[in-house]
């Protein structure tokens, strides 16, 4: 499958959307998130203010953002799964494809923080989080062409968006996604003496 072809203008603007989007966290993690004004921001991004709000709705949606593209993305993970995958796997190498990175970067315990630390920031967050188990059960319950609201797809979308905070609090990230989808998958059991141990 080749890449699609990306122009000139286009390489621009996401250079532009990333270098504010750089300059917002870094000022953000260094004075807190009600300490910066988004004219500083333009500033340290070397852009105006009216370029800010042309890529950001907002000043929390420079700390997500990344986020915008989520919805898509777990749609499409569903979607446009290889024929056998079911949907399950699909998610299963979604969350381990795009949630690993993120786990291990630098400055992840920073921004959590940051986010668990500013009520403005943690209220963006849910919000982005139900919107997110919206979409993906809707993409859940379209492949099984029943109603968006059916309770066992919004269950499923909740438990799997769930399996990064689950998975984050144990040692080894990978095992403990596989470990949850297996759950999901094969259905819950009492953990053996040994696994508590």
């Amino acid at each position: 499958m080749t890449e699609p072809v990306v122009s000139r203008r286009e390489r621009k603007k996401a250079a532009t959307r990333q270098a504010i989007a750089d300059a917002a966290l870094r000022l953000f993690l260094e004075r807190g998130y009600d300490h910066v004004s988004i004219k500083e921001i333009a500033e340290t991004a070397d852009v105006s203010t009216a370029t800010v709000f042309k890529h950001f709705t907002g000043k929390e949606a420079l700390v997500f953002d990344q986020e915008e593209s989520t919805d898509a993305h777990l749609a499409a993970a569903v979607r446009e799964r290889p024929t056998g995958v079911s949907v399950l796997d699909a998610l299963r190498e979604h969350v381990l494809a795009t949630w690993l990175p993120i786990a291990a970067h630098p400055q992840r315990a920073e921004f959590t923080r940051l986010v668990n630390t500013t009520p403005a920031l943690r209220a963006y967050a849910e919000r982005m989080w139900t919107r997110h188990t919206d979409t993906l059960a809707a993409a859940i319950a379209d492949e099984y062409g029943v109603a968006h609201d059916h309770l066992a797809c919004a269950a499923l979308a909740r438990f799997v968006l769930e399996v990064p905070t689950l998975a984050q609090r144990q040692r080894d990230h990978r095992a403990a996604v596989e470990e949850v989808f297996d759950i999901l998958t094969h259905g819950w059991r009492p953990p053996a003496v040994a696994d508590g141990a």
